[in-house]
């Protein structure tokens, strides 16, 4: 039995999976929501989504909420860091990680800036290339 329910957890797509963290986001208002696509650059998940929110509570708020839609989609969390301090709420749905950070712990660990810098070299290599 256990096997079918994996079957069934799985069969949810990233693409619905996301959809549902974005829902959640949405729902809860938060704010700077950002996606960024980590295929080929990581096998830990296939997109990271990171938002903000406005007081600690707002962040343990948001990430609760994105616990919920997942859990309503069929996923059941691999795990939530941060809940206590709510600075910064990682939620683990598998191919999709949610960052949920306050915005002075966002601009300090910048993680815009960490999965996306290969990306930029390899754009300004293309443009000065072309």
């Amino acid at each position: 039995m256990s096997q079918t329910s994996a079957r069934s957890t799985k069969s949810v797509t990233t693409a619905v999976l996301r959809q549902q963290v974005i829902n959640a986001l949405d729902e809860l208002k938060a704010k700077d929501v950002r996606e960024i696509d980590v295929r080929g650059k990581t096998s830990i998940a296939d997109l990271l989504v990171i938002a903000s929110g406005t007081s600690a509570r707002h962040v343990k708020s948001i990430a609760d909420e994105v616990v919920k839609f997942a859990k309503q989609a069929g996923v059941m969390p691999l795990g939530v860091e941060g809940e206590q301090e709510a600075e910064w709420v990682l939620v683990d749905l598998g191919d999709v990680i949610v960052h949920v950070m306050l915005p002075r712990i966002r601009e300090f660990y910048g993680l815009e800036r960490l999965w996306t810098v290969g990306d930029r070299e390899i754009d300004a290599e293309a443009v000065s290339a072309g």
